[in-house]
C-alpha cells in the first residue's frame, strides 16, 4: 500500500482516475442524482409561467432564477441524503442500492447525515432569501419526504407513496412562490398533476422491482396487494389527470390537445396491462412513459408561452 506524500501517489494519474471515478460514482449515489435532476425542471417550470402570468421579465429576475434553483436543488439533495442515511438497512437488501456509498460504507453514515442536515439548512435559508412562500413550500416538501415519508410511512404504508408524491408535487410551487402568490389555478394545477402523475410512476418502479421490495419488507401497493389490485390503482390515477389541462387553457389550445392525447396514451397503455402476460414488460414501458410524459407536459408548458408562440 503506498503511503500519503510518495511520489507516485502525485504523478500516477492512471491510478488516480479510478478514485476519482469511484468519488464521483459515490456522489451521484448519496445524491440520487436521476432524482435530483428531474425536480429541476418543475421548480423552472413554476418560475417561467409565474412570469409569463406576472407580464415579468425574465431579464430581470436571473439572480432569483438561479437562487432558487440552487435553493431547491440543495434541500432535495438534503432530503434525498437523509434518506439514504435512514435507510441503508434496506438498501442493504435491495439490488439497486447496493452500491450507496452508505451501504459500502465509502462515505461514514455520520458524515451522511451530517451532509443531508447541511444541505437542508442551507437550502431553506437560500430559499428564504428569494420569499418566504418558496421556502415555505421548500421545508414542506423536505418535511413530508424525510419524515412523513422515509421515516413514517414507507416500511408501514401501502399510503406511503401518497404521502410521498407531496414532496415532489411541492416543486413548480416553489418556483412560482419564487416570484408570486401561489393563489392562482395554475400552480395549483401543476401541483396535482404532480401530485397524481407520482402514484402511476411509483407503482410502475414498484412493480419493476417488486422481488427486491418483498424482501426488504417495504409496504408498496404491488408487494402487499398484488399486481391486479396495482394496475386498477393505476388507471384510476390516469383517468385523473384526463380532465387536469381544461383547467390550463390559459395555457392555448393547442398545449390543451397535446397534454389530452398524452393523457389519452397513457390510459391506453394502463389498459392493455390488464391484457398483457409479462407484467415486468409492461411495468417498464408504463415506466418509459410516465418520465417522458412529464418531461414533455412541462417542457410544452414553457414552449407554449415563450414569445414567439404569442
Amino acid at each position: 500500500m503506498k503511503k500519503e506524500g510518495t511520489p507516485s501517489s502525485y504523478s500516477n494519474n492512471s491510478q488516480d482516475s479510478p478514485q476519482k471515478t469511484s468519488v464521483l460514482t459515490d456522489l451521484k449515489e448519496l445524491f440520487k442524482a436521476g432524482v435530483l435532476i428531474a425536480n429541476v425542471l418543475p421548480v423552472l417550470s413554476g418560475f417561467w409561467l409565474a412570469l409569463y402570468f406576472t407580464d415579468s421579465s425574465m431579464a430581470a429576475y436571473w439572480d432569483v432564477l438561479l437562487l432558487t434553483i440552487i435553493g431547491s436543488t440543495l434541500i432535495m439533495a438534503g432530503a434525498l441524503i437523509i434518506n439514504n442515511w435512514y435507510d441503508v438497512d434496506i438498501d442493504t437488501i435491495m439490488a439497486r442500492t447496493r452500491k450507496r456509498p452508505t451501504v459500502t460504507g465509502h462515505i461514514p453514515l455520520k458524515t451522511v447525515l451530517r451532509m443531508g442536515i447541511f444541505l437542508s439548512i442551507v437550502g431553506l435559508f437560500i430559499l428564504g432569501t428569494v420569499s418566504i412562500e418558496a421556502a415555505v413550500y421548500g421545508f414542506i416538501g423536505w418535511f413530508t419526504y424525510v419524515v412523513l415519508y422515509t421515516m413514517w410511512s414507507k416500511r408501514r404504508y401501502t399510503l406511503n407513496t401518497v404521502i410521498g408524491s407531496v414532496s415532489g408535487a411541492v416543486t413548480p410551487l416553489i418556483g412560482w412562490g419564487a416570484v408570486t402568490s401561489t393563489l392562482h389555478i395554475v400552480p395549483i394545477i401543476l401541483f396535482f398533476i404532480l401530485f397524481v402523475w407520482q402514484m402511476p410512476h411509483t407503482f410502475a418502479i414498484a412493480m419493476k422491482k417488486y422481488e427486491e421490495y418483498k424482501a426488504a419488507g417495504v409496504a408498496m401497493l404491488p408487494v402487499v396487494y398484488g399486481f391486479s389490485v396495482t394496475k386498477r390503482q393505476m388507471l384510476v390515477y390516469i383517468a385523473c389527470l384526463l380532465p387536469l389541462p381544461l383547467y390550463l387553457i390559459s395555457l392555448g389550445i393547442p398545449f390543451v390537445v397535446l397534454a389530452t392525447i398524452l393523457n389519452i396514451g397513457f390510459i391506453g397503455l394502463s389498459i392493455l396491462g390488464f391484457f398483457v402476460k409479462d407484467d415486468w414488460k409492461w411495468a417498464h414501458h408504463m415506466f418509459l412513459y410516465s418520465v417522458n410524459y412529464l418531461t414533455i407536459i412541462f417542457l410544452l408548458m414553457i414552449a407554449v408561452t415563450l414569445p414567439v408562440f404569442q
